[in-house]
């Protein structure tokens, strides 16, 4: 393998270096913990909006939706209740891009156009469009610059409220037990720990990962897991290929992804740019390309053929399973992948198609499916 790709694939995101202590979607967070699953949440924030909702006079509704918009901030960043009453909408929150700065005090020094004292975190595209409805419509109340201050004692009780109104605790309508909730979730759908500890505003990664705990049984099961997968790579599943992404060019619509293996082939895909930011694929970043059978073309030319197919592989037939209609043919890649096509007999009849041969493997960029590793 030359050194290129030897130092690509010796990067963190390759060589489980990137803070993930999640990966197979096991976790058990400490038993001192208190914190909502996502269905609790999702019930709780049911009852702030149905309880915003239920308001007939508009200055309850307004009063009611600063506090609802309070709870969903700390429910989707994680951030403390002192960050939320301290934000001033006009400069702090941008819609548009989805995020929110959290942590300035007004007078960190800037650097980069960040404060040194804040970090951004994204929100969800739904809570943005409720921001900016809610800031248009107390346009006229006079709340300009300071729509989210209010007492914290006020805030904490309706919090309260709010849990023992849907059936639970008390104590876990505290705003530190939702952002707590908020850590344990992320980290659970596999966000590595130093980007929760950003998001969170952690100073140390040791204070976010006292959020959690495996037990026993979760590190039996999170290593076998790891090395069931490990094996899978290995054995070189056909029509599978597991490597690094080298290349993103991102169109309107769609994305075209390229990525390279351990072995040194390269595999182009397109996928929606809904995929790209859904999957979170960056370049770098590890993923698997799988190809269906039926989209396999196979082609006996002895140069590369002249092709619109943008995958074209070089290898030897392994075997052939024989049908009355259709026939599968096994290529074996160098690095011993193995490529399964679906063809029609008469179809390889015709091309003399045998085990042993040196064939060329090919299929569009439309046809190859990635997974997010």
């Amino acid at each position: 393998m030359d050194k290129e790709l030897d130092k690509l694939f010796s990067e963190p995101a390759f060589s489980n270096r990137s803070g993930r202590i999640n990966p197979s979607g096991i976790l058990s967070p400490a038993e001192e913990v208190k914190y909502l699953d996502t269905a609790s949440l999702e019930l709780l924030e049911k009852s702030f909006r149905t309880w915003t909702d239920e308001a007939v006079r508009m200055d309850v509704r307004i009063s009611r939706k600063r506090i609802t918009l309070i709870f969903l901030l700390i429910r989707y960043t994680g951030a403390r209740l002192g960050e939320i009453l301290s934000i001033d909408e006009t400069s702090m929150i941008d819609p548009d891009k989805l995020t929110v700065r959290l942590g300035f005090s007004g007078i960190d020094k800037e650097e980069n156009g960040i404060a040194s004292g804040s970090r951004i975190v994204e929100i969800p595209a739904f809570l943005a469009a409720e921001l900016s409805n809610a800031f248009s419509m107390t346009e006229n109340a006079g709340l300009k610059g300071h729509f989210f201050y209010l007492d914290p004692a006020h805030v904490r009780r309706k919090f309260y409220e709010r849990a023992e109104a849907c059936g639970l605790l008390r104590e876990f309508g505290n705003p530190s037990a939702i952002r707590r909730s908020r850590a344990i979730e992320l980290i659970r759908n596999n966000i590595p720990l130093p980007m929760v500890q950003k998001i969170l505003g952690h100073s140390t990664s040791s204070l976010t990962s006292a959020y959690i705990d495996f037990s026993k049984e979760d590190l039996k099961q999170v290593l076998r897991n790891y090395v069931d997968k490990e094996s899978r790579r290995k054995t070189s599943a056909r029509n599978s290929f597991y490597g690094l992404i080298t290349r993103i060019n991102k169109g309107d619509i769609q994305s075209e992804v390229e990525i390279t293996t351990y072995s040194g082939h390269k595999i182009t895909s397109v996928i929606t740019n809904e995929s790209l930011e859904r999957l979170m694929f960056r370049e770098k970043s590890p993923a698997t390309a799988e190809i269906k059978a039926p989209w396999v073309v196979v082609s006996k030319d002895v140069e590369e053929p002249m092709s619109s197919a943008s995958n074209r592989l070089n290898g030897k037939v392994s075997r052939i399973i024989k049908g009355s209609i259709t026939t599968e043919v096994v290529v074996s890649l160098s690095d011993g992948t193995d490529v399964c096509a679906l063809v029609t007999e008469q179809g390889r009849v015709d091309l003399d198609i045998v085990e042993g041969v040196d064939v060329w493997v090919m299929f569009s960029a439309f046809s190859v499916i990635l997974n997010a590793d």
